[in-house]
Order: C-alpha cells, then structure tokens, then sequence
C-alpha cells in the first residue's frame, strides 16, 4: 500500500510540475536546435549559418567524446564548444582583416555577434587584474619565466569567465 500511494504521490507531484511549467527547462542545445526554424521563417541568413554551424560542431563534439549524435550536451559543453567557435571567428576575422578581405571580416563579425548572444559576458580587465595579482602573490611569482604558469593558473580559476588574451596582457604587464 505505502508503495502504491508513494508512486501515486510522485506521479502527481510530476504532473502539477509540467502543468504549471517548473519543468519546461530547455537547455541551451536544445534552445539552439529550435531556432533553426525561427532563423528559417524570418529568413535571417546568417542567424541560419550560425546555428547549423553550431548544431555540427555540437554533434562533432558528441562523437569526439564516444556519444550518439542524438544525444544532448550539457549547458558547460555548449558554451565549450560555442566559445571555441567563436574564438575561430575572431581568429579568421583578424586573418581577413591582414589579408584586406572587408567582405569576409564583415561576414565573419556578424556570424560572431551572433555567437555572442550565447556566451556569458565576459570579465573586463579591470576586473581580471586584481584576480591576476592575488594569484601571483599566491604563488609568489616574482620572474617573468614563469608567468605560463601564472596565466594557467588563472585561466583555471576564472573557467571562461575571462578572455585569455586578456589575461595574458595583463600578465605580460605585471613583468614589464
């Protein structure tokens, strides 16, 4: 008896959850998936190249790591595997911008504005600085010879929350 009522009770507890919405959480690839179609229907081109673009590098990412393609990542791997495209954006950008190709920095700026709609904001200098000086007083760096270390220690403690160029500059800055 007690296990039928438990069961009972669970199931109702479940329903009243989805009724009044407190389980209708999407995670962030599947908010991705969906707006494939949203991008198809307002016709918006590029919105269209960057989420199938990103559908791919998500399905490249569930294979790499011995998944189903129909598998879903987890919000942290989204943001993974989104700020690894992005930082190719940026890199093509700064080789098409050496190579005096406008069309395509124009391209790839408005395929990465997109891609930072996804991504959390990351942490300015100002507030990346202090961090890095507590973290080399910590450590008690004082050569320039070790400041990699420095910088991957860094990087581990703020875990994509700051660009690492950013903390490299500041880093390099310390040494100066």
């Amino acid at each position: 008896v007690v296990s039928v009522s438990r069961k009972i009770f669970l199931y109702i507890i479940v329903v009243l959850y989805h009724k009044f919405g407190i389980l209708n959480y999407m995670s962030l690839h599947e908010q991705i998936k969906s707006e494939v179609k949203e991008a198809m229907l307002a016709k918006d081109t590029v919105r269209l190249d960057v989420v199938r673009g990103l559908l791919t590098a998500f399905m490249n990412e569930l294979v790499a790591t011995n998944r189903t393609p129909q598998e879903m990542l987890s919000d942290d791997e989204v943001l993974k595997v989104i700020s690894r495209v992005a930082k190719q954006r940026k890199d093509s950008i700064e080789q098409f911008a050496n190579a005096n190709r406008q069309d395509l920095v124009d391209e790839d700026t408005a395929q990465l504005t997109i891609l930072e709609k996804y991504l959390p904001t990351l942490m300015s200098a100002d507030e990346v600085r202090p961090i890095v000086e507590a973290k080399k007083a910590e450590l008690g760096i004082t050569d320039k010879a070790k400041a990699g270390q420095l910088v991957g220690a860094v990087m581990k403690d703020l875990a994509g929350k700051a660009d690492g160029m950013v903390v490299k500059n500041i880093v390099d800055g310390l040494f100066d």
